[in-house]
């Protein structure tokens, strides 16, 4: 059995999808508040549910039973219920679960992470990186998935990125490429991690077919769509000034984020492609599916 912990979220859902069209048997760990449809969906997989929470340790210890890996992708940053925050669900919700691994003989663990950037902290990175370390130490064989900024968010409406209205939001200058990755590729990782010796105690950077700046993604926008857009800057001065002046550790993570963003993130996959060989998704696939232009 195959436990999946973040179940109902963008990447969760399509791991349980793509575990079980291995054939593999999957567990999904839901909330009794998580969205109905969601849970509908994951039953129409023939995906076995298991009611619990990550701040809920006798809920886990339960889950874990009878299972060989643990694949998490939970955080508190896009879903957030009463309760959830970094401090509960990113960081001691995901130690609780380690341990409750640990404690019914899991076998493998796989975490879903996102990359690092020195000279730069936030309280979802410090949470990341404390979980990373736990889970390390834990004897149990472990995969962490430090993934790129996911191009289905931060290319997003959510975030100021409007293809529909040929508008984008950029922040920082807009020069510093990006390996922006599909949430999709991620969870394609994650399962191949499943019985991988490759995936054995081992940190894999998880990133898009090429680096490319805001401004280079804008311009491929632009050829698919056949608009010129409207361009809005957020300064990193003031992305630095409102991380300064976060009132709670989202806002601090927020302002964190798009700090991360404005410096780039450039990864080179050659070393991961052949170790777990896929046809990437390149922004512009991306960006002809959003503008559904073929």
């Amino acid at each position: 059995m195959n436990l999946v912990v973040g179940a109902t979220g963008l990447v969760g859902s399509e791991i349980c999808r793509r575990v079980a069209a291995q054939g593999k048997p999957v567990r999904a760990l839901v909330r009794s508040t998580s969205d109905p449809a969601k849970i509908e969906k994951l039953k129409n997989l023939g995906i076995e549910l298991a009611s619990g929470d990550l701040r809920d340790r006798a809920s886990l210890d339960t889950a874990c039973r009878g299972t060989k890996a643990v694949l998490s992708t939970a955080s508190s940053t896009v879903s957030r219920q009463a309760g959830d925050s970094i401090q509960s669900v990113d960081l001691e919700g995901q130690l609780s679960l380690i341990d409750a691994a640990r404690s019914a003989g899991v076998e493998q663990f796989v975490y879903v992470s996102f990359r690092d950037k020195p000279g730069l902290e936030f309280p979802l990175q410090t949470a990341k990186r404390q979980v990373e370390q736990h889970l390390k130490q834990s004897g149990l064989a472990y995969a962490i998935l430090q993934a790129s900024p996911f191009m289905e968010i931060w290319l997003s409406p959510a975030l100021g990125f409007d293809a529909a209205n040929a508008r984008a939001r950029i922040y920082g200058t807009g020069h510093n490429k990006i390996s922006w990755v599909s949430f999709r590729d991620v969870a394609h990782f994650a399962a191949a991690s499943l019985d991988n010796p490759r995936a054995r105690h081992a940190v894999i950077g998880v990133a898009g077919p090429e680096p490319l700046s805001p401004l280079e993604v804008v311009r491929i926008f632009e050829e698919v769509s056949g608009k010129k857009f409207t361009v809005e800057h957020v300064p990193e001065e003031a992305l630095r000034a409102q991380k300064a002046a976060a009132a709670d550790p989202m806002q601090d993570t927020f302002a964190g984020l798009m700090l991360f963003y404005s410096g780039g993130d450039e990864v080179d996959m050659r070393a991961t492609l052949a170790a777990f060989p896929t046809q990437l998704t390149s922004v512009r696939d991306y960006a002809r599916a959003v503008l559904q232009v073929k």
